[in-house]
């Protein structure tokens, strides 16, 4: 039986609402601040390295204020066991002079706003603003990108924006910024780029990848 892709995001809510009701960012932050340096360091990063770094980033440069004052050789020092130390030691600095002298030392809600800081995209923001101010912000990375389509949530999807646009209208408002960590650690965990763990998925009845790819595959016969 062929799914209609709104059977398949009924399907999906339904999966995630019961296994995964309370689902988060896996970054570890106590203020938006903290959490805005964790999202531009985790760019093309692991969560994992990023909470590995950001406890003695911190307790080096706790507040915006500090971090405003400090020199991007500094700042590179702390994270240069981060990809692309050197453009994101310029962009936290550039950061926090700005967050300090243009909004007044706190992180704005809104997403225009948001991405004029530098270092801040689309995605960055939507993070700040749905994690942070819970609004239904849709935040596309590669795994929301991937695994979007790899489930017939999303149909030619060429961008992040598009992608962004498509789940954002079959989404329910109100659950929208939980759907982002749904998508995004059943990516991390078992839709991986290579090699999706198929075999262990739960999506496995409403997922078109599995169901138009996966099945189809050759056996390696012994």
């Amino acid at each position: 039986m062929t799914l209609s892709k709104k059977q398949r995001y009924k399907r999906l809510i339904e999966h995630f609402s019961s296994k995964m009701p309370n689902a988060e960012t896996e970054l570890k932050y106590k203020n938006p601040y903290q959490l805005l340096v964790a999202v531009i360091l985790s760019a093309q990063c692991t969560d994992k390295r990023v909470n590995l770094v950001t406890p003695i980033f911190f307790k080096q440069f706790p507040t915006a204020k500090m971090l405003a004052t400090a020199k991007p050789e500094e700042v590179y020092s702390f994270i240069k066991s981060i990809s692309y130390p050197n453009n994101k030691a310029k962009h936290l600095v550039s950061m926090a002079k700005m967050l300090v002298n243009e909004f007044k030392n706190k992180v704005p809600s809104d997403i225009d706003l948001l991405q004029k800081l530098p270092g801040v995209g689309r995605k960055t923001a939507n993070v700040i603003a749905s994690v942070v101010y819970n609004k239904p912000a849709m935040a596309v990375d590669t795994h929301v990108f991937r695994v979007s389509a790899r489930i017939g949530l999303t149909t030619n999807a060429k961008t992040p924006l598009e992608t962004e646009k498509q789940l954002t209208t079959y989404l329910p408002e109100k659950i929208i910024a939980k759907a982002h960590h749904w998508l995004i650690l059943h990516g991390r965990y078992v839709c991986v780029a290579r090699n999706p763990k198929c075999a262990i998925c739960e999506l496995k009845p409403f997922c078109k990848y599995y169901s138009e790819i996966f099945l189809k595959k050759p056996t390696v016969e012994n």
